[in-house]
């Protein structure tokens, strides 16, 4: 069980048997009366996005996922393609089921395909994935003003803001959770 003051971006929690995941949330108090937390929960079964107000005390339920670590193989532009790694498996995601954690998911990266009721509803991605940036504008020296950063455009199509040191070629580390630019591992030249 889980209360509303525990929730993160992220957190999942099921509401009459479907699960969901806390896109946004806000605590407030109103006068004399408890406090209270305003969401906005996505529903991995369906997609819609719903907005709620819970209790701070109120106590939810949490999903009974079943999480399998698998292999990304590729998109053929509507659906993705899973290996189970244990079995060998194929597991066929939708594009809606992925979401946007494909901006920054390379073929071959091993993730956790979430399974409710033998059914996948999403993909958990590893904290950091390291991509080469294939498209960005050369940095101007002196240009600086706009606080040293640049949009750069990733292998697998995510767009990272960066640093202006960094060039086409460049192999970068990306914090999957919020999309932002780490450090860069490797120079292209």
């Amino acid at each position: 069980m889980i209360t509303p003051n525990q929730f993160k971006r992220g957190t999942k929690v099921e509401i009459d048997g479907e699960p969901f995941v806390v896109v946004e949330y806000l605590h407030f108090k109103m006068g004399r009366g408890g406090a209270n937390v305003r969401t906005k929960l996505k529903s991995l079964l369906t997609g819609n996005v719903i907005e709620k107000t819970f209790k701070s005390d109120e106590k939810l339920k949490q999903p009974d996922f079943e999480e399998k670590e698998m292999q990304y193989l590729y998109n053929d532009g509507t659906d993705y393609y899973f290996m189970d790694n244990d079995t060998y498996e194929q597991v066929v995601v939708s594009a809606d089921e992925v979401g946007e954690v494909a901006l920054f998911m390379p073929e071959n990266l091993n993730v956790n395909v979430l399974i409710f009721n033998g059914k996948p509803v999403g993909i958990e991605l590893p904290n950091f994935v390291e991509l080469e940036v294939v498209e960005t504008d050369p940095g101007v020296k002196g240009d600086t003003v706009s606080g040293g950063s640049k949009p750069a455009k990733v292998a697998t199509g995510g767009v990272v803001q960066v640093p202006l040191f960094i060039s086409e070629g460049d192999v970068i580390k990306i914090d999957t959770r919020d999309g932002k630019y780490i450090e860069r591992v490797k120079s292209a030249k």
